[in-house]
């Protein structure tokens, strides 16, 4: 009889403490301000679910629109004392990556420094800012059958807009290189034009 009474407390402990977790649960889900409206909204996960890393799609596109492979050429224009406008500077490759980095291969000798990076962002509607470094190199123009002298950096800003099909953009730069004590030793203005590498691009649409 002892042993049939602690059975029956038991069984009413566990009834009753469900109770108070339905009702709070209850609680919680009822606690919704009335005429609240609801979107729904697109979610994807950057793994699985349990990595806790969330974003919207719709966020994630609009910003990363520029992410991939592209051929963009370099041109002179605005530069009272450097080169004359319309003076081809460099023909790369680069690709811009979603985690707002930045390569270019450079169409330049790689004693110059042909491999280059950045970071970017986006600054407005389709547009998007670029802070991209050439790191120390050689002045082969000096030496061309050798490797040269040491040179300093060189920094590409880069200021561009997307097209609305997102397969070109174009925009403006401002390059400075500096010699290897850091000291400027040339400032040079112009434009970009890029178009988008797919993998259909054939290789004669590059030069």
């Amino acid at each position: 009889m002892q042993t049939q009474c602690k059975k029956m407390v038991l069984v009413l402990g566990i009834v009753l403490i469900a109770s108070m977790i339905t009702a709070r649960a209850n609680a919680a889900c009822g606690d919704i301000k009335v005429g609240a409206t609801f979107h729904r909204q697109s979610w994807q996960g950057s793994g699985a679910l349990q990595s806790g890393s969330l974003v919207m799609v719709s966020d994630r596109d609009e910003d990363s629109s520029i992410v991939g492979m592209w051929h963009v050429t370099l041109t002179a224009q605005g530069n009272a004392e450097g080169p004359p406008d319309g003076t081809p500077l460099d023909n790369a490759l680069v690709v811009w990556h979603s985690d707002k980095t930045e390569i270019m291969n450079s169409a330049r000798p790689p004693q110059d420094g042909n491999f280059c990076m950045g970071v970017w962002e986006k600054t407005g509607k389709n547009r998007y800012k670029l802070n991209h470094f050439a790191w120390l190199a050689n002045d082969t123009a000096n030496a061309p059958s050798g490797v040269g002298n040491p040179t300093g950096p060189v920094q590409v800003v880069e200021d561009v807009v997307l097209s609305r099909d997102r397969n070109h953009y174009a925009g403006t730069f401002v390059t400075d290189a500096y010699d290897a004590s850091n000291t400027r030793i040339a400032h040079v203005t112009g434009v970009i034009a890029a178009t988008r590498i797919t993998v259909n691009t054939p290789e004669t649409s590059l030069f």
